[in-house]
């Protein structure tokens, strides 16, 4: 069973409780103990007193009460019952209980509920004075006792006590012990708060020293004040705040040391990071330069070799209608042709690859129109996604290098959206803020979406951030599966530049 009540106290509070409570008891105990004895030994005292008054009385009353001589006894029995504060009325009665005295006392107002009664016997002895020859006789050890007549009882004594006087002088004593008893409890009660307070001025002090100590001060010397295990608790405390003050130099002095091993770390893997991102974007701008001499080797070089061929062919086509026509002459003109549609598809293959490599449109309307024509080309090509493209802002400022970063990776976005999202619906947001000078673009679809820890390693995901980071950037994949995809980019202008 869990004490509660005294969960919320103090130390000095349960010691002084545990030490008075016994104490408590023994003076409850002791007080209760005192005054039944003193109201048994003053019930003991009068029984005894009235049983022997009683007795007393109807002895020396035989002769009164035979002869008639009331007067005499009634004199005796008020005398006495007037000195005696513990009698309160003495009643003589005949043998027939009809009362022949009674007097009561003046000094005791309460009477007991019950009398001690006594009888008055009559008792006849013959005694012979003489002997047989006239001599007076003398008692021999021989001689046989006389003849006593049976007693007869002829009244009774009846003694009432009363027990204020005597409870009166049992209350003083009982005063006087109570008092004792009082000082003692007294004394005990001041021992007991000596002795709590010579534990809970020890203990508060270690409380403190321990506060102290958890506010981060270790430097704590707790003096010993006391023995026992109190002492040794102080001594441990202050062995205690020297061993967590040397283990907090010793943390201090690693955690500095890896501290500076981590800024070192960290400043190599900014280094390397920085270094890193300086390469892809070198790596970028080598590859953009590279598909545009590639571009521009086939545009004029491969074209114009396509044109050149598909002239001859029409060339060969128009000769062979000038001469005499036959099978072998039919045959040329389907060879013309087929050479002149075969020059066209190349040409056509070509411009695409062209675009693939360096979108014309790019260099020619820029950011915005790059973008505009690659949706509207896409919304063409796929009817089963509609897609949709907004803008706002002024792109013609923008820089090469930034323009087709941005354009590669709205290429990469739609790419994966057409490959793996299956949306209907797909949208391209460019803003470009003049108060941060920061392109935004967000490209959102409601396709089957993605778990972004799982599937931040894919290659196109990858690739977008890298271009993203090593323009200073930062990207952005919200997505959930079946919830569709949204991802935020913003690429800092004049770090661009």
């Amino acid at each position: 069973m869990k004490l509660r009540f005294w969960q919320s106290w103090s130390i000095g509070t349960r010691m002084a409780f545990i030490t008075m409570l016994p104490v408590v008891f023994l003076f409850s105990s002791f007080v209760g103990y005192s005054w039944y004895s003193h109201r048994v030994q003053v019930a003991l005292e009068l029984e005894e007193r009235g049983r022997i008054l009683a007795k007393a009385l109807a002895e020396t009353s035989e002769y009164n009460v035979i002869s008639g001589n009331l007067s005499d006894l009634r004199l005796t029995i008020n005398g006495l019952v007037q000195s005696d504060k513990s009698i309160h009325r003495i009643e003589v009665v005949d043998a027939n209980q009809k009362g022949a005295i009674s007097v009561v006392s003046q000094n005791s107002a309460v009477g007991e509920d019950r009398f001690y009664e006594a009888p008055i016997k009559k008792q006849m002895i013959w005694i012979n004075l003489f002997s047989d020859n006239g001599v007076p006789h003398v008692s021999g050890s021989s001689d046989t006792k006389p003849t006593t007549v049976p007693t007869e009882v002829v009244g009774y004594v009846r003694v009432t006590m009363s027990p204020t006087n005597m409870l009166h002088k049992q209350a003083g004593r009982f005063q006087v012990e109570l008092a004792m008893a009082a000082l003692a409890l007294v004394v005990s009660g001041a021992l007991a708060y000596v002795l709590a307070r010579s534990l809970t001025i020890p203990l508060k002090s270690s409380i403190g020293a321990l506060r102290e100590i958890r506010g981060g001060n270790y430097q704590v010397a707790l003096p010993v004040t006391t023995g026992g295990e109190v002492g040794e608790l102080q001594e441990s405390i202050t062995e205690m705040s020297v061993a967590l003050g040397r283990s907090r130099q010793d943390l201090e002095n690693k955690v500095a040391e890896r501290t500076k091993d981590l800024v070192e770390s960290r400043n190599e893997a900014l280094k390397a990071d920085a270094e890193k991102r300086k390469l892809i974007q070198k790596v970028n701008s080598i590859v953009e330069d590279e598909r545009k001499s590639i571009a521009i080797e086939i545009h004029d070089e491969l074209n114009a070799s396509l044109i050149a061929a598909r002239l001859e062919s029409q060339s060969i086509l128009h000769l062979a209608g000038k001469v005499e026509q036959g099978p072998t002459i039919d045959e040329i003109k389907q060879k013309s042709q087929a050479i002149t549609k075969l020059t066209l598809d190349l040409y056509a293959s070509g411009r695409r690859l062209v675009r693939r490599l360096r979108p014309e449109v790019l260099d020619m309307l820029g950011l915005h129109g790059a973008v505009e024509e690659m949706i509207r080309h896409y919304d063409a090509s796929h009817p089963e996604c509609h897609f949709q493209f907004h803008s706002d802002g002024d792109f013609s400022g923008l820089g090469s290098e930034l323009a087709i970063s941005a354009y590669r990776i709205v290429q990469e976005a739609l790419s994966n959206v057409l490959k793996h999202a299956g949306a209907t619906h797909a949208q391209v947001a460019m803003t470009l803020s003049e108060q941060d000078d920061t392109l935004h673009i967000e490209i959102a679809d409601d396709g089957a979406g993605f778990s972004t820890a799982s599937a931040s390693s894919g290659i196109g995901i990858i690739g977008m951030r890298e271009r993203v980071y090593a323009l200073g950037g930062t990207i952005d994949f919200s997505s959930e599966p079946d919830k569709g995809t949204v991802i935020g980019i913003a690429l800092p202008i004049a770090q661009a530049a």
